[in-house]
C-alpha cells in the first residue's frame, strides 16, 4: 500500500465493519456445497491481524485446504502456530534478494534475512510445497531472476515469476514494464536446463519448470501474455464482506448482511451461487483492447 496514498491521513476501515473469524468461517461453511476446496488467507499483510492461526483452525476444522499469502517479515515467529493450527502451504511474496533493492520496491525495513530465515522455518515445519513469488518488472528487478532461482534451488521451496499486472489504479502499470514469460525462460536458458512439467489442474494459474537434474522447480504466472480468465474458479471475499469473482473487478457484491445476520446458512449459499452463476469476467482477455477505460478494484483491498 503506497504511503503517500495511504498515510497518517488515510481513513481506514473501522474495526466494526471488519469480518471475525467466525463470520468468515461461516461465509466459508457456506461455500462448501458449491465445491470449495482450498481457503487462501492474503491481504495486505495477514500476519498483522492478531491471532490468525484461530482464523487457520476454524477453516482447517471445515475439512478444507488452508493457504496463506505474507510478506514473510513475521513468518519465522508464527510458523510453528500456523502449522500446529493446521496450515497446509505457504506462499511467500519476494521480488529482490538484493536488500537495497528489496527495501526500495516495498518501501520497507523488513530485513532480507528476516524473510529467508521465515522461509527456512515454513520449510521446516512442512508447510509446503513452499512457494516464494516474485512479480517482474522490466528495468527494476530483472536482475533478481536467476538469483532467487539460484537461492532456492534444492533446497524444496518453488520460485514462481510473476508478470507485472495493471492491478487497481495506483502501481503505475505500463505495458512496456511486462517482462513476458517467453522472455525470462530464453534469458534463463542460458544458465538453467529447465524442461516442462504437467500442471497439477487445469485450473492451476501457474505453468511449471523443472531443473533437469531433479533439484527444484520454478513456476510462471503470465495473465498478461497468456490470459486463463476461462479457466479460472477464485472468488474473493474482502475484509468487510464483499464477494469479488475476479482480481479485476470494481464490483464487490456486498454479502455481510447475510454473513453476519441470523438467517441460516443456506441463505448464504444461495446467494453466493446466485452471483458465481452469473459472472463474465474476462479482464485479462480484454486487457488488450482497451484497459485504461476498464474500473478496477487495488489489490490491498481484497488480496492477490
Amino acid at each position: 500500500m503506497p504511503r503517500e496514498r495511504f498515510g497518517k491521513e488515510h481513513n481506514f476501515l473501522p474495526k466494526s465493519e471488519i469480518l471475525s473469524y467466525e463470520e468468515i468461517q461461516k461465509f466459508v461453511l457456506a461455500c462448501k456445497p458449491l465445491g470449495l476446496r482450498k481457503v487462501r488467507i492474503t491481504g495486505g499483510e495477514p500476519l498483522l491481524r492478531k491471532d490468525l492461526p484461530k482464523l487457520v483452525r476454524y477453516i482447517s476444522d471445515l475439512g478444507l485446504e488452508v493457504a496463506l499469502t505474507t510478506n514473510g517479515s513475521f513468518l519465522k515467529r508464527e510458523a510453528a502456530r500456523l502449522a500446529e493450527a493446521g496450515l497446509d502451504r505457504v506462499t511467500i511474496s519476494l521480488d529482490a534478494v538484493d536488500q537495497e533493492l528489496h527495501s526500495r520496491i516495498t518501501d520497507s525495513n523488513v530485513t532480507v534475512a528476516d524473510i529467508l530465515d521465515g522461509i527456512h522455518e515454513a520449510i521446516s515445519r512442512g508447510l509446503g510445497p513452499v512457494k516464494v513469488n516474485c512479480v517482474v518488472q522490466r528495468g527494476v528487478n530483472e536482475s533478481q531472476i536467476p538469483k532467487l532461482i539460484r537461492q532456492f534451488r534444492g533446497t524444496g521451496a518453488i520460485v514462481r515469476f510473476i508478470e507485472f499486472m495493471d492491478v487497481g489504479a495506483t502501481n503505475g502499470w505500463t505495458r512496456g514494464q511486462v517482462v513476458p514469460t517467453s522472455e525470462i525462460l530464453e534469458f534463463l536458458s542460458d544458465e538453467f536446463d529447465l524442461v516442462p512439467l504437467m500442471r497439477d489442474s487445469p485450473s492451476d494459474v501457474a505453468s511449471r519448470w523443472g531443473h533437469s537434474d531433479g533439484s527444484g522447480e520454478v513456476g510462471f504466472i503470465s495473465s498478461v501474455s497468456q490470459p486463463f480468465c476461462g479457466d479460472c474458479v477464485r472468488a474473493r471475499l474482502s475484509s468487510n464482506g464483499k464477494l469479488f469473482t475476479c482480481l479485476f473487478t470494481s464490483i464487490g457484491h456486498d454479502m455481510s448482511e447475510l454473513i453476519r445476520g441470523e438467517g441460516d446458512v443456506s441463505d448464504l449459499n444461495e446467494a453466493i451461487k446466485e452471483v458465481w452463476t452469473r459472472r463474465s469476467d474476462r479482464y485479462s482477455e480484454e486487457r488488450s483492447s482497451d484497459a485504461y477505460s476498464l474500473p478496477r478494484v487495488e489489490m490491498s483491498y481484497i488480496g492477490g
